[in-house]
């Protein structure tokens, strides 16, 4: 980096009175002009805590001993992701797309708290309530982890939400059948009255398994 230019940026930034304020304006201009400013980690936030909230909606559950070991992580190494965040309509405020457990352990550990300066690592995803409860599906499925009842409730709220069977299936990654069982568990299969609805369903899961089958011999 040019001297002069480096000279500014600390003159600035030493003459801030808020250094923390000063680094984020420094950055968001960086990713502005960032040829992968389409990518959400290219800018990182440190967001006040107080700002940020968790969803009602997330699946995933941690074990007890799992969130022992991010604890640790955290103690020993630091924030190495950022939480997922999506603005939630309230001034300044925002959901908890992915990562309720690194907020957590910063919530509740008064000694990350200190050391963060009370701030989360976030990157920010600007999506509706039925895009982030897919953004937030699709972190989980990625690692493997969501729960049978939470994934239940989740697509019973996006159907509930408008969302399209296909539109859900597209969006999360998961067969026609697989949706089907859900509805079932969650009982809102009986909220439709279209029959011709429900054969079409059960002719694509039936086509589905056949093909599968047919893969699988030959």
């Amino acid at each position: 980096m040019d001297a002069r230019i480096e000279g500014l940026l600390r003159e600035y930034i030493d003459g801030a009175e808020d250094k923390l304020a000063a680094i984020e304006e420094i950055r968001q201009l960086l990713f502005a002009i960032s040829p992968q400013r389409s990518q959400p980690v290219d800018f990182v936030r440190w967001l006040p805590v107080e700002q940020v909230e968790p969803n009602d909606y997330n699946p995933n559950n941690v074990a007890h001993i799992e969130l022992g070991l991010l604890l640790q992580s955290i103690w020993h190494d630091g924030y190495t992701q950022p939480i997922v965040v999506s603005p939630n309509g309230q001034q300044g405020k925002y959901t908890i797309v992915d990562g309720f457990h690194r907020y957590f352990v910063l919530k509740r550990n008064q000694e990350i708290y200190r050391r963060c300066h009370g701030r989360l690592p976030c990157v920010i995803l600007d999506k509706g309530l039925n895009d982030r409860m897919a953004a937030t599906i699709r972190h989980n499925r990625a690692r493997g982890k969501h729960t049978v009842a939470g994934m239940s409730n989740l697509v019973f709220k996006m159907l509930d939400g408008g969302m399209s069977d296909a539109d859900i299936c597209n969006e999360l990654g998961m067969e026609p059948e697989e949706l089907l069982r859900l509805k079932h568990i969650t009982g809102f299969s009986k909220l439709f009255a279209d029959v011709e609805y429900n054969k079409a369903w059960v002719a694509r899961m039936q086509i589905n398994v056949k093909l599968r089958q047919q893969g699988a011999g030959e």
